[in-house]
């Protein structure tokens, strides 16, 4: 039966098999480092996908948490004390910033997604995450994917069909949020299609630009 729906995509190539003198402690596991938005808007989101699947008559995935990407990478489980280090020591200069959420756009052919209207923060960003690029790159292991166009998924995996029919609805369509960025959360997972487990929150310091309609105090794990 035709689901409507592709095989998942991946930030990642596969990953490599375990094989001569390797030990489990050197083997490599997939990391996302992420945002999530929380609140009203968490549960505002999770209902736009799940709006999405029922009009497009698509089979019940396993729900993602909503969340901006930005950064995935895969290294080896012994260099994860030393990343979490470094990750802590970039998101303490970082100031914490707002998000807008504004209006829908997608990737030809299989995702619609929401677009963040100022990527500017996620730049700065990214520069003081390429320490991490270069760690990870000398340890032998792929680069680190940091996401310069960041963005908040509705809809992944989609075929052509549906993507095309979705995306003439959805340009006709308004969305208009934001809220306050106060962590960074990694995640790990074993392989593409294992679940996320949380591995650290990392709190970024009181910035000068707060969103005045968030409620700061609420805060979520995975």
């Amino acid at each position: 039966m035709d689901t409507g729906l592709v095989q998942r995509s991946t930030f990642f190539a596969p990953l490599e098999t375990i094989s001569g003198g390797r030990t489990a402690a050197d083997r490599r596991v997939e990391y996302l480092l992420v945002i999530y938005p929380y609140g009203d808007l968490h549960d505002k989101l999770l209902e736009e996908q799940q709006q999405f699947l029922f009009d497009y008559g698509l089979a019940m995935k396993t729900r993602n948490r909503p969340h901006i990407t930005v950064a995935a990478f895969q290294a080896s489980e012994q260099m994860e004390e030393t990343l979490i280090r470094w990750i802590q020591r970039i998101c303490r200069r970082h100031e914490s910033f707002p998000i807008t959420l504004n209006n829908y756009s997608g990737f030809p052919p299989h995702t619609i997604y929401l677009r963040v209207q100022d990527p500017q923060p996620f730049r700065q960003l990214m520069q003081q995450l390429r320490a991490i690029d270069d760690f990870i790159r000398s340890s032998g292991c792929p680069p680190v994917n940091l996401i310069s166009r960041p963005y908040l998924s509705i809809a992944g995996g989609l075929t052509e069909q549906v993507y095309n029919k979705a995306m003439a609805d959805y340009s006709r369509k308004t969305f208009h949020e934001s809220f306050q960025v106060e962590e960074l959360v990694l995640l790990r997972r074993e392989h593409s299609f294992d679940a996320c487990r949380t591995v650290n929150v990392f709190r970024l310091p009181p910035g000068t630009q707060h969103y005045d309609g968030a409620d700061l105090s609420e805060t979520y794990t995975a």
